[in-house]
């Protein structure tokens, strides 16, 4: 007698949906954030204005600062939520504001 294999639950379309387009959107500002960052070594490199260069520089700070925050903002819930071997979330809010906070 061969051993059935269980089906896994189904996944919840529009979730699997909303995590791909969080995911692109992240990926999104991290590739504008490298061309960006691209552009202020070579802004360096070529001696530009040290006002040109630090506005581009805060310029890929803030990028940044958007992709962790849409980060943390797409898994705030999974963070509080999700469970790890004890039944415990793999993270309190404590911990979750701490890892908020890195970014402020």
């Amino acid at each position: 007698m061969t051993p059935t294999v269980p089906n896994p639950a189904p996944k919840d379309t529009a979730a699997t949906a909303h995590d791909e387009a969080s995911v692109r959107a992240v990926l999104n500002r991290l590739r504008r954030a490298q061309g960006q960052l691209a552009g202020v070594i070579t802004m360096v490199e070529e001696g530009r204005d040290c006002r040109d260069v630090v506005t581009q520089l805060a310029a890929v700070s803030r990028a940044l600062d958007r992709a962790g925050f849409k980060i943390i903002a797409g898994r705030m819930r999974e963070c509080l939520t999700a469970t790890e071997d004890g039944g415990t979330p793999a993270m309190n809010e404590a911990e979750l504001e701490k890892l908020f906070l890195t970014l402020a």
